[in-house]
């Protein structure tokens, strides 16, 4: 892999984190509850991030080292691998509190890149 290519994973995790967040604008935790085709979403939404941050160089994940590589990546594999006890909780969360200071340091390195 190459430098362009961990731009375009990062450019992924950015477009993704952004949809996420914005998914949930004007929505509570509860919604989640209610909205099957919302949970689903949210849940691939932060795969795409996950998997995208996976494929990142390990050059370039030590050249970002203000990304939380092995939180994002491990984001990931539980939803994959436990599919089946998803926490939405954890998941509304992760959205609402952690996704907007990823996207502001992705907003960074894509601008100085």
């Amino acid at each position: 892999m190459t430098q362009h290519d961990d731009i375009v994973r990062l450019q992924h995790m950015l477009e993704h984190a952004r949809e996420a967040v914005a998914m949930i604008e004007g929505k509570e935790r509860a919604d989640l509850q209610r909205e099957r085709m919302l949970e689903l979403s949210l849940i691939r939404l932060i795969e795409v991030i996950g998997e995208a941050a996976a494929r990142v160089t390990p050059e370039g994940q030590e050249k970002y080292p203000a990304i939380p590589w092995p939180q994002v990546v491990s984001m990931r594999n539980r939803l994959i691998h436990g599919y089946d006890q998803v926490d939405l909780n954890i998941l509304w969360d992760t959205i609402e509190d952690d996704l907007p200071s990823l996207i502001t340091e992705l907003e960074k390195i894509l601008e100085s890149e």
